[in-house]
């Protein structure tokens, strides 16, 4: 479950933490519907993590996390074919049906 400790809110009820370098290379690529579960890419530390969603066939939802689990990046309905390129380092990458964020803001705590 991934969970929005500041607001009190659950976010999503399954998650996927995703630890594998192969897990991290491919995550929702060649995936033609919407996942029902939050995808946790797990880092050794905290990184910019620039994401691109070529061949991802849907739009998703993504919060940066740094080591305390605090969000400093968030990017709402990321496109297909889409790039972004974070405006913080992160330690945590959620991947999210869109729309799923709600009203988390930066510096929330997420629990997973």
């Amino acid at each position: 479950m991934i969970r929005n400790i500041t607001k009190k809110i659950n976010i999503i009820k399954k998650t996927r933490i995703c630890k594998s370098i192969f897990c991290k290379a491919f995550g929702l690529m060649f995936r033609f519907r919407k996942p029902d579960f939050g995808l946790v890419f797990d880092f050794d530390k905290e990184q910019l993590t620039p994401l691109h969603m070529w061949f991802v066939f849907f739009p998703i939802d993504v919060l940066f996390l740094d080591k305390n689990n605090k969000v400093v990046d968030i990017k709402k309905n990321f496109k297909p074919f889409a790039y972004y390129s974070p405006k913080a380092k992160s330690k945590y990458v959620v991947e999210l049906p869109v729309g799923m964020i709600g009203k988390t803001k930066n510096k929330d705590e997420i629990n997973f």
